[in-house]
């Protein structure tokens, strides 16, 4: 098992969702974070005067999913999360170890 975490732009979103249905994933946790990478933030101007907003707002969509589709979930973020401009974010892949399921004490991929 794997655990995917991929930083994306907020208006991607729904586009996301509705491919990883696609690829095999059956549950998704969103979080709202800031945060900046290479840009370091960037000018705004508002009335006339420029400002720089050092993070930027971006989703966390984390997901556990069998080691065999872990391939078409990355193709699935990359092909609906890119938009080609700086900012688009990352994505994370990490081991996972177990997984429980709470009501009825499953384990493993059947809690998936």
């Amino acid at each position: 098992m794997k655990l995917v975490s991929a930083v994306i732009r907020p208006e991607k979103l729904d586009e996301v969702r509705r491919a990883l249905g696609f690829a095999y994933v059956t549950g998704v946790t969103v979080t709202e974070v800031r945060g900046y990478g290479r840009q370091r933030g960037h000018a705004n101007v508002y009335r006339g005067a420029e400002y720089r907003t050092e993070f930027r707002s971006k989703l966390l969509v984390e997901m556990a999913v069998r080691a065999r589709d872990v391939d078409a979930v990355i193709a699935a973020l990359l092909r609906c999360a890119a938009t080609g401009a700086i900012g688009d974010g990352k994505i994370f892949v990490a081991p996972l170890e177990n997984v429980i399921r709470i009501r009825t004490g499953e384990q493993g991929p059947d809690a998936l």
